[in-house]
């Protein structure tokens, strides 16, 4: 690697496929697991010498530091090739570990299983988490396959990948062929990868048929009549603007009165914009490529909209959603977070419930099994609501209602204080309404949340 290569990589900044380091971390360890990461991922490099700010300070490693180094990287098991080289670069020195994918995997340091999550490295820590990374080890990450029939620059949607390269903040002097090597969306045998495919061909579609989000509005509340149906294909991120597009023509969005100075009018959707975004990115970053005979569907009905993708959740992050992610297409997720489109890990599900609170409306719920949905519901008045069903209930199980719709976080042992009841008594009204459809508990005891089904009594 040349010092104009590494100032590519400078240029691009941290991510998927890059680490920097302004110095040798006191726990040289911490080099090793992101070797580690690396490894088990898409492969990548190390870079040491360089700020936070992608500023070229450069770097003096003493031979012991040197061997501390080599020895450590040296524990990762199965063994690795992977030395640590010094390139001068604007008259300083910057130390390169450069790290293929490794054919062995998974690479353990330390007992532990590291991986690269967009531009982070996790550390994979329970049972459940190191099942799903061998299940995927065993078949690879969709998005690292090399697609065979791509025929390389002719079918590159060039608009598109000027607009990623805007929106990433690319410098011009990176030409293309550069940036896709610096990113790492070509195999060993110079053949792009279906990653790369997804989010840069003008019509991936022609490759993988499943690759595209289908939008259907219905009329009332459930599938019986259809009024528009759309299928937007292209590269994941027109696809994400295109769906975007239907959407607005599809919910009530209002205006604030224009701002003084010629800016603008705000737009006010009923269902805030950003939960789509949201939604709708991680979607297309998350889902399961491998199932072919589903689609990315978003559904609009009278009172919700359900964004849903192939692929339930990972059982790895199954007990902690919404505290941490885990993506089946880690290189799609890193180009999205190039884009700015994602923030940091984990945040986007409180994020959208915050977002959804604050507008009065309902958390968003999720159904996590086979196809991954979320379920956005639009205003309703709750207390109309609650009225249809006072002929139907007992007094205290509409306040149980009234409690979890306030807070569904809330515990058993909040609900016995609030409304002055026995633990058995709270179980019994708990379980009459479990029976009748109206709430359910999703995740475990402690730490869970109730789900209000606001269905009508009769249906």
């Amino acid at each position: 690697m040349n010092a104009e290569q590494i100032k590519s990589i400078i240029a691009l900044g941290e991510g998927y496929q890059a680490e920097f380091k302004v110095s040798v971390p006191s726990k040289v360890r911490e080099i090793t697991e992101e070797v580690c990461a690396f490894a088990n991922s898409a492969g990548g490099v190390i870079l040491i010498g360089i700020d936070d700010h992608n500023q070229i300070c450069g770097v003096s490693i003493d031979n012991a530091r040197r061997s501390a180094i080599q020895n450590s990287v040296g524990e990762i098991s199965p063994g690795l090739n992977c030395t640590m080289t010094f390139v001068e670069v604007d008259s300083k020195q910057i130390a390169v570990l450069e790290v293929n994918s490794g054919r062995n995997k998974p690479y353990v340091f330390s007992g532990a299983i590291y991986v690269r999550q967009g531009p982070n490295t996790q550390k994979l820590t329970t049972a459940e988490e190191m099942r799903d990374f061998f299940q995927q080890a065993g078949k690879l990450y969709f998005d690292e396959i090399p697609c065979e029939g791509f025929k390389g620059e002719s079918e590159i949607d060039n608009s598109n990948l000027s607009f990623f390269r805007n929106e990433a903040g690319l410098p011009a002097f990176i030409s293309n062929e550069q940036l896709f090597l610096n990113l790492r969306l070509f195999d060993e045998g110079k053949v792009m990868k279906s990653g790369a495919v997804l989010f840069f061909a003008a019509k991936p579609e022609d490759f993988y048929p499943q690759a595209i989000i289908r939008c259907v509005a219905f009329k009332g509340t459930d599938k019986r009549f259809i009024i528009d149906d759309k299928e937007f294909g292209g590269p994941l991120y027109q696809q994400y603007l295109s769906a975007m597009s239907w959407l607005h023509n599809k919910i009530n969005v209002s205006y604030d009165i224009e701002n003084q100075g010629g800016k603008p009018r705000k737009e006010n959707w009923e269902i805030p914009e950003t939960v789509f975004k949201e939604a709708i990115i991680n979607s297309l970053s998350h889902r399961d490529y491998y199932e072919k005979g589903a689609v990315t569907t978003i559904e609009v009905f009278d009172n919700r909209i359900e964004i849903s993708n192939p692929g339930g959740l990972l059982s790895a992050i199954r007990h902690d959603f919404g505290k941490r992610s885990m993506s089946r297409n880690p290189l799609i997720f890193g180009l999205f977070a190039r884009m700015h489109l994602v923030e940091k890990i984990g945040s986007g599900v409180p994020r959208m419930k915050e977002l959804m609170l604050d507008s009065g409306l309902t958390a968003p719920e999720y159904h996590l099994e086979g196809m991954f949905t979320i379920i956005l519901r639009k205003a309703f008045d709750f207390e109309r609501w609650v009225e249809r069903w006072a002929d139907h209930l007992t007094e205290n199980r509409i306040l149980i209602v009234k409690i979890i719709h306030e807070n569904p976080a809330v515990s058993k042992l909040d609900m016995q204080k609030a409304l002055d009841l026995s633990s058995t008594a709270i179980d019994n009204n708990l379980n009459y309404l479990k029976n009748a459809g109206l709430v359910e508990h999703i995740g475990p005891d402690r730490g869970g949340e109730w789900r209000i089904n606001y269905i009508n009594p009769g249906g």
